[in-house]
């Protein structure tokens, strides 16, 4: 049973989770790439249950650890302190952001791979990637709830996965297994189960800077159940990797 969270990476995904996880009962260890000494604010903000630390404190005091960083920084992440560990890797690839990685364009892996190649030691499971960082959240609901919506999940080891999805539904969320780390494509950018379907409608034309981040925030979520994830993530066809990124 997950007691403790580990986050390495404290942006948007991160913050979100790390509240999601103080507000279940949790207790959070926040790192990031510029030090603990950065992260007094949020800290300060989550209160007594959560602590700042480095990476790989983080990482040896979690009983999950969230790798929520860029993917073009997966090789800083500290593979010798994972080893062992469950890790729920959020990245997703973003040429624009991460610069071009030939095996993730020539579809030879999944970014997941790429991670989980760096992380020999570890149990990557994806999770949390499809979603932004709003919507994760406010959609939030208790388990049974007719309102409830599901997330994607993939990863090689079934007992690693178990434990995710648990974490998933104590933050509110359902989960739908869409099998190995070399099938997580299924839920990466330009696919139809990626931020979109938890939306009400798409941005209207023209809308930029200021008033498109007001749209972002102002539109409520609408659930979206585990068979419309399983529908959207079955009949799917792999197209090129990469994606734009969304907030």
């Amino acid at each position: 049973m997950t007691k403790t969270l580990g986050l390495i990476g404290a942006g948007m995904i991160g913050g979100t989770l790390a509240r999601l996880a103080v507000a279940a009962g949790l207790d959070v260890v926040l790192s990031n790439s510029r030090g603990p000494e950065t992260l007094a604010g949020l800290v300060t903000e989550l209160g007594g249950q959560a602590r700042a630390a480095t990476a790989a404190e983080a990482a040896q005091e979690g009983d999950l650890v969230v790798a929520t960083i860029p993917l073009h920084a997966h090789d800083r992440l500290p593979a010798a302190s994972l080893a062992g560990r469950i890790v729920i890797d959020t990245m997703n690839y973003y040429p624009e952001r991460d610069g071009r990685i030939a095996e993730l364009d020539a579809n030879e892996l999944t970014s997941s791979a790429l991670v989980q190649r760096r992380l020999a030691g570890a149990r990557v499971v994806k999770a949390f990637n499809n979603i932004d960082f709003h919507r994760l959240s406010t959609g939030g609901r208790p388990s049974g709830a007719p309102d409830r919506s599901a997330l994607p999940v993939a990863g090689d080891d079934p007992a690693a996965k178990a434990e995710v999805i648990a974490l998933l539904d104590v933050l509110g969320w359902d989960a739908v297994d869409i099998g190995t780390l070399d099938d997580s494509w299924r839920s990466e950018p330009g696919t139809p189960v990626y931020v979109q379907p938890y939306f009400p409608f798409q941005a209207p034309e023209g809308v930029g800077g200021e008033e498109a981040f007001r749209w972002f925030l102002e539109t409520p979520g609408v659930p979206v159940p585990a068979d419309r994830v399983r529908e959207l993530t079955a009949n799917v066809v792999r197209g090129s990797a990469g994606g734009t990124m969304m907030l």
